[in-house]
């Protein structure tokens, strides 16, 4: 499960249910697989400091994912320099897989997208140690749009 944080609740989350709309249709044994999400508002009692209480809606918004056996094994803990479990045919395997879940997500698709935030700690891996593209928070889907060079910075560390 992911939690998210949404800011504006009502633009967020028009924004939230469009971008997973979008992630139910991807099926690719290289993407991870979202299964559904929980939403709820809370509402919470704050008390002013003048004395005066006030309730405010406080949004709770979680993503539910396939089950990876690895649990927070991520391509990122493999890479380290002290972990060298991983032989030559592993690595490969993995890359390869990397690379056609990439393919799909961007030339398969009638509307594709662009991840955006690629890195090791977003690279599951399940139990077979087949890799699984991860977390498109940053991800856009482009239709007939052409992609542009920017100068800003996407991504995270």
């Amino acid at each position: 499960m992911k939690k998210l944080k949404l800011r504006d609740v009502n633009l967020d989350f028009k924004q939230f249910q469009n971008e997973f709309y979008n992630l139910t249709k991807l099926r690719h044994q290289n993407v991870v697989q979202i299964l559904g999400y929980y939403y709820e508002i809370e509402k919470k009692l704050f008390i002013m400091p003048h004395g005066s209480k006030v309730f405010v809606d406080e949004t709770h918004v979680a993503l539910c994912f396939e089950y990876m056996h690895n649990g927070t094994g991520s391509l990122k803990k493999h890479l380290r320099d002290d972990f060298y479990e991983l032989g030559w045919h592993m690595r490969f395997k993995i890359i390869k897989g990397i690379c056609e879940g990439l393919k799909y997500i961007h030339d398969e698709l009638e509307e594709p997208i662009y991840h955006l935030d690629l890195k090791p700690d977003n690279i599951l891996l399940d139990k077979d140690m087949v890799p699984k593209i991860a977390d498109f928070g940053l991800s856009r889907i482009f239709v007939n749009e052409l992609a542009r060079i920017t100068q800003n910075p996407y991504g995270t560390q």
